[in-house]
């Protein structure tokens, strides 16, 4: 019988230190973050500078590609975000975005927050300490480094 009570005690006690998939943690990413590499599908990586921030609900990055010229691409975007596990979802409400030299590559989108016609944006994360890394639908990925809490 006593062996049955610590047997028990013990599963108890497992049970509620160790993790199971059924208890998810959920990932924090509410702050600001600061991109490191921009990897694209193809494996170019792209040296990036700027920030992405994220509250409860909403999102806002900028960011330039930066070669030994200097600044070569940027865009500016914004909206609300969801995250369910490792699953984050953009919508993207605000969109600027330009390449340097070409300015038929402007891109200006501002979309009333109430309408159901914005863009969403399935993407998975990964954070490894103060390392977020979102890998997008096209197959590109940016990886960030925390540079404040929220």
């Amino acid at each position: 019988m006593k062996r049955c009570i610590a047997g028990c005690c013990l599963i108890f006690f497992v049970a509620t230190i160790v993790p199971t998939p059924l208890m998810a943690q959920t990932l924090d990413i509410r702050g600001a973050w600061k991109p490191e590499t921009y990897r694209m599908k193809d494996g170019t990586v792209h040296i990036v500078t700027g920030l992405i921030t994220f509250t409860e609900k909403d999102w806002s990055v900028l960011f330039f590609i930066i070669t030994a010229e200097g600044p070569q691409r940027a865009s500016g975007e914004g909206g609300t975000y969801g995250l369910t596990g490792d699953r984050l979802t953009f919508r993207h409400l605000y969109h600027f975005a330009g390449e340097k030299g070409d300015p038929t590559k402007l891109i200006m989108t501002a979309r009333d927050p109430k309408t159901s016609d914005a863009p969403d944006e399935p993407c998975t994360i990964e954070i490894q300490s103060d390392l977020l890394t979102i890998h997008f639908p096209s197959g590109n990925r940016m990886t960030f480094r925390r540079s404040s809490g929220f």
